[in-house]
């Protein structure tokens, strides 16, 4: 069975020595209360809980599954139990307004969290996971009495959320919905509407865990305006609260059917029929996608952490096994005489697919807490210049850590099966269930080519460049400071061409509506591997800073700077490959005709 121990040592090494944490958590209003005694705590607590009450349960459950009888899901043995003891800890309140029952902590230590309960196992995650978006929704958007009714249940962790979105005939182009809500009362929104529609794909849609399920329903009203812009947001909860605010009578809501996928077999995918629910407006009428991009934004978020959770699993365990595999010798001479053979991870190529793995776990680390810095300034922070910079990079980031970090978090755990060669494709080792796992992070919440349109088109064309220019700047800075170094020139070099690669797409575009969409997710890529080498090659200047001065603790520094100067080498160099990709244009894409495909293709 596979382990998992979360990796403290790095956590802290990001927290503290590389984003200053300390510092971060100083300049937040009420950020004294996470001082270093707490955080230490939290920190250890977490990686207990994960690592005895999680990690036990991950291969058990993706086995045994979900079940459906009855319109009821009951969700893995040991869920319940350990959902219980989660929320005995306290753990749903960690980041909420003490307003609502929260701790009021920066929503970045709950992001550390959030990052150990999806490398011990994800499924389980899932279900508090999506309660957090809700909470984040209402929090913005509710009024006093939905706070008052259900996100304080939400704190609290006796109910938990969910978010219905996607319907049969429409994912992501969500103007197509037809889920229909109407006013109770023609006078008085506060009194509810019905709902009535069928959702898709519904992660925790329905289970056991919670004594309520609070569902975040994207609906049109009968006076709707076409497309988005006629979209609104309800609440509408499986059981109706009753007088004293406890789950009472059962709403018309109900599960249809649990999907059966490819993995995250313990988190029940639902198809929830929503016949006459009572709803309630969240936010104005016709303003629920706005309402909604609180949720998703904050769900984006933690897509990209689950794609480092992953990757940082199957790291530690294809380590472990290529330190004790026996496959013949190294080729400049034994390593281990004494054995019949040399341990796998003499190899360079077993190597190489180790600090891959490595240096996608540890730099989306680095990204992820980078990105929550921004995210504790635009969520605590009172209104300032600070305030709109952090929301301006925070925008900026959330595409690249959510299909960037997947995308890469896959390509490691797909190393992760190969360092185990055929035993990697054999289930009782777990090697697999990582890659079936890690494989939906690229889809929910929006695929990678949605959000490489998001970043090109939306974030950085649309602002005529300048969300772009507030990031490279900072990197221009580093570079400056850092100049001479190994690696500010070659970022500095990077840190250029994206600028230049921007302009020859806006360009296109001016010609050809089709070249943005066909640069876009080369664009990403190439922008995630310019991030993430800003970020290691932050670290490697720490690490070496660290060596210099005999600060102790050797091998973990040598081995940040060793696994910097591996990825500014064998991994970095990839953005060439995107760069050429990005320069070819949309001509070569969009020139075939349909039937160039194959015959029994018409649009």
């Amino acid at each position: 069975m596979p382990d998992y121990q979360a990796p403290l040592r790095d956590i802290r090494f990001v927290m503290n020595e590389l984003l200053d944490y300390p510092a971060h958590y100083a300049s937040l209003p009420g950020g004294d209360e996470a001082s270093d005694d707490i955080v230490t705590a939290i920190l250890e607590e977490g990686a207990r809980f994960a690592h005895e009450v999680l990690t036990p349960l991950n291969q058990s459950s993706d086995r045994e599954g979900c079940t459906f009888e009855g319109g009821e899901v009951k969700a893995p043995s040991g869920f319940k139990a350990a959902y219980q003891q989660y929320v005995e800890g306290g753990w749903p309140s960690l980041a909420a307004s003490p307003e609502h029952g929260g701790q009021g902590l920066p929503p970045s230590l709950a992001m550390v969290l959030s990052e150990m309960v999806a490398s011990a196992n994800l499924s389980w995650g899932m279900y508090p996971g999506l309660s957090h978006g809700a909470m984040n929704a209402l929090e913005h958007h509710g009024s006093e009495v939905l706070k008052q009714t259900y996100l304080t249940k939400l704190v609290e962790g006796s109910w938990t959320g969910t978010m219905c979105l996607t319907e049969p005939h429409c994912g992501t182009d969500l103007g197509l919905i037809k889920t229909r809500a109407v006013p109770l009362d023609d006078s008085d929104d506060s009194k509810g509407h019905r709902i009535s529609g069928t959702k898709i794909f519904i992660s925790a849609g329905e289970h056991d865990l919670s004594d309520n399920i609070v569902h975040l329903v994207l609906a049109k009203l009968p006076d709707a305006p076409e497309g988005s812009r006629g979209i609104s947001l309800f609440v509408v909860p499986k059981f109706l609260p009753d007088a004293n605010g406890e789950a009472g009578e059962r709403n018309g809501v109900s599960c249809g059917s649990i999907e059966h996928k490819m993995g995250i077999h313990g988190n029940a995918t639902c198809v929830m029929n929503f016949d006459s629910a009572k709803g309630f407006l969240v936010g104005p009428p016709h303003k629920g996608l706005a309402c909604m991009f609180t949720m998703m934004n904050a769900a984006r978020l933690g897509v990209g952490i689950q794609g480092v959770a992953l990757a940082e699993a199957s790291f530690q365990n294809a380590l472990g096994y290529a330190r004790d595999r026996l496959q013949m010798r190294a080729l400049s001479g034994a390593k281990a005489p004494e054995k019949a053979a040399d341990p796998i991870i003499v190899h360079p190529d077993v190597r190489r697919m180790l600090l891959t793995q490595k240096a996608i776990a540890e730099g989306g680390r680095m990204l992820v807490m980078y990105a929550a810095q921004f995210n504790d300034i635009v969520e605590n922070a009172p209104d300032s210049e600070d305030k709109a910079r952090a929301d301006t990079l925070l925008g900026l980031l959330t595409p690249i850590v959510k299909a960037f970090l997947t995308e890469t978090g896959f390509e490691a755990t797909n190393h992760g099966v190969q360092v185990y060669g055929g035993h990697g494709f054999i289930q009782e080792w777990g090697m697999e269930q990582f890659v079936r796992d890690a494989r939906i992070t690229l889809l929910y919440e929006g695929t990678t080519g949605i959000q490489a349109l998001d970043l090109l088109g939306r974030k950085i064309l649309m602002s005529q460049g300048e969300s772009l220019k507030v990031f490279t700047k900072e990197i221009h800075k580093f570079c400056q400071a850092s100049e001479g170094s190994e690696f500010a020139n070659p970022l500095a070099e990077l840190n250029r061409e994206w600028g230049e690669l921007t302009m020859a797409v806006g360009m296109g575009a001016m010609q050809d509506r089709e070249a943005v969409g066909a640069a876009s997710v080369d664009y990403l890529m190439y922008a995630g591997y310019v991030t993430l080498g800003y970020l290691w090659a932050r670290a490697g200047e720490t690490a070496k800073a660290a060596l210099t001065a005999g600060e102790g603790d050797t091998a973990f520094y040598q081995a940040k700077l060793d696994t910097a100067r591996f990825y500014f080498q064998r991994i970095l160099p990839r953005t060439q490959g995107h760069a050429a990709m990005i320069r070819a244009g949309g001509e070569t894409l969009m020139a075939p005709t349909v039937e160039g495909f194959g015959s029994g293709f018409e649009i």
